[in-house]
């Protein structure tokens, strides 16, 4: 099979050869409808249109995308704009979300890399990825030579066997053993320099939503694992030359068009049967939306963690534990977007995208013009800049308008040349939708099948035993979701792909397992 990137040790993880049908459908082709058009439904849907079953997407939102959705606004300046809720990042590892967006868009030419990712510490130390060998452990051993978040001082004092953890990583068994420890405790027991930390754990942790203090162990080191000590795609990343909606969405729902698919926004899931539930009179699952009952073969629950909750509230003859799963799912704390039309440009030397650390919420800063179509022709017409500012893990009940000012505030202690630009316009977006990944909640997590037959979940929150997350675990988790709807069916799946599923260098491992066995 061609590999999906330049990792020759990405696997790929084929889907058992079709059995006969456990499940035949009611009609001539299986009818299946999935609940949520962000990454984890279209992955489904895409999937499950390919093999000529009969599709439904129904999205509660006017657009599709999910939390990468993008709708159209009207500055003040009478400008037709799209806002969206924030930046994104593609990695080139993200392998099963490439291949979805490549159905509708063979070479990605609607993705554009960026030259580097930048992180600037508060303190003033700074780092960047361009450069670096892709391929462990050489990308370690060189970011730590160049880097001044790396002293050589400190790096003597690394606890070895501690460190060794972070090279044996293996999807699940990882969770095993790290799950229950707070990420912070393990880089203490690593004994991890404290300059790096930013670098190392802030970044990557607060990619997640998540207070640093209140993120698994055993997610921080599947995250090193995916994009930097188990994958040789780099760190480096491509983003949308376009607004989300021109660039990605937009095509591939015409793409599910063009397969029979029937897309539905607006339009917001109002209940669910499960398969012989005492309504159905032993039928198979249906959805209710717009007071139309949707019979069908099969069901994929794609919505966010709040959708999810709310859902399970109107589930009918569903298995009361599982439910309550659901209705217990963590949620992140609260995230802001601030998005500003400036009336004058950010220096030239600013690059599309800064990662931050050490500041009281900033996270990152983006100028959009330097990779968006859209910003660009903006700041042409105008002269100025489009600046968007991210503050993840804000805490609940924050005042909005007390957030707002005080990220930009730390915009111009970054990029001090703005604060003397005026603002032609704004807009803002305070959300707490995403999942939480807590010490001890990986055997909490919902898993793809369910004790109901035609009835599965997808999405960036769902356990799947691969090491994948964010964009990549909500579009693996559509792929393997619609594999196991056209598994009952007797139809042939879809290959997945990851990054290795164990630590790429065998030493580190067994160093590991030996470290493990004398701490008893």
């Amino acid at each position: 099979m061609t590999r999906p990137g330049r990792d020759r040790r990405a696997e790929a993880v084929a889907p058992a050869p079709p059995p006969r049908a456990s499940r035949a459908p009611a009609g001539p082709r299986p009818r299946a409808v999935v609940i949520g058009g962000g990454i984890a439904g279209l992955a489904a849907a895409t999937a499950l249109a390919e093999r000529g079953v009969a599709v439904t997407v129904l999205e509660r939102e006017a657009q599709l995308g999910g939390r990468l959705r993008g709708w159209p606004t009207t500055l003040r300046d009478g400008s037709r704009v799209t806002m969206s809720r924030g930046f994104h990042a593609f990695f080139r590892q993200y392998y099963n979300l490439r291949a979805l967006l490549g159905r509708a868009d063979p070479g990605l030419a609607a993705l554009a890399p960026l030259a580097d990712y930048p992180l600037v510490h508060a303190g003033g130390a700074r780092d960047g990825f361009a450069g670096l060998p892709s391929a462990p452990p050489w990308n370690a051993f060189a970011l730590a030579a160049r880097s001044p978040s790396f002293p050589v001082r400190e790096l003597a004092r690394v606890n070895t066997a501690a460190a060794a953890q972070l090279l044996d990583v293996d999807v699940p068994g990882v969770y095993a053993r790290l799950d229950r420890v707070p990420a912070p405790d393990l880089l203490a027991a690593v004994r991890f320099p404290a300059s790096a930390r930013h670098l190392a754990f802030e970044v990557f942790s607060r990619s997640f939503f998540a207070d640093p203090r209140h993120l698994s162990a055993a997610e921080l080191a599947v995250m090193f694992h995916i994009y930097f000590l188990g994958s040789a795609e780099g760190l480096l990343f491509d983003v949308p030359r376009a607004p989300f909606p021109r660039a990605l969405w937009d095509p591939l729902a015409a793409r599910l068009r063009r397969l029979g698919a029937e897309v539905r926004t607006g339009t917001e899931a109002e209940g669910v049967e499960v398969e012989g539930a005492a309504s159905a009179a032993g039928r198979r699952p249906a959805v209710w939306a717009a007071g139309e009952r949707h019979a069908c073969d099969g069901v994929v629950l794609a919505a966010d963690v709040p959708g999810l909750r709310g859902l399970a509230e109107r589930v009918e003859g569903a298995d009361p534990a599982w439910l309550g799963r659901l209705k217990r799912l963590p949620g992140a704390p609260p995230f802001l977007v601030s998005r500003l039309w400036l009336d004058r440009p950010v220096a030239a030397s600013r690059p599309g995208f800064l990662g931050t650390a050490g500041y009281p919420t900033l996270d990152n800063v983006s100028v959009l013009e330097r990779f968006e179509d859209e910003a660009a022709a903006w700041a042409g017409r105008t002269g100025g800049s489009v600046v968007e500012l991210h503050a993840y893990a804000l805490p609940a009940g924050c005042d909005e308008a007390a957030e707002r000012a005080r990220l930009r505030a730390q915009l111009h202690r970054v990029y001090p040349e703005t604060a003397r630009a005026g603002v032609v316009d704004e807009r803002h977006e305070l959300r707490a939708d995403c999942p939480l990944f807590p010490p001890g909640g990986f055997a909490e997590r919902a898993a793809v099948r369910t004790p109901h037959p035609g009835i599965v979940v997808a999405g960036d929150h769902v356990r799947v035993d691969l090491p994948v997350a964010l964009m990549e675990r909500a579009a693996t988790s559509g792929f393997l979701a619609a594999n196991a709807l056209l598994a009952d069916w007797g139809l042939p799946g879809h290959t997945v792909w990851s990054v290795p599923r164990r630590g790429r260098l065998a030493l580190a491992r067994a160093f590991a397992r030996w470290a493990r066995s004398r701490a008893g």
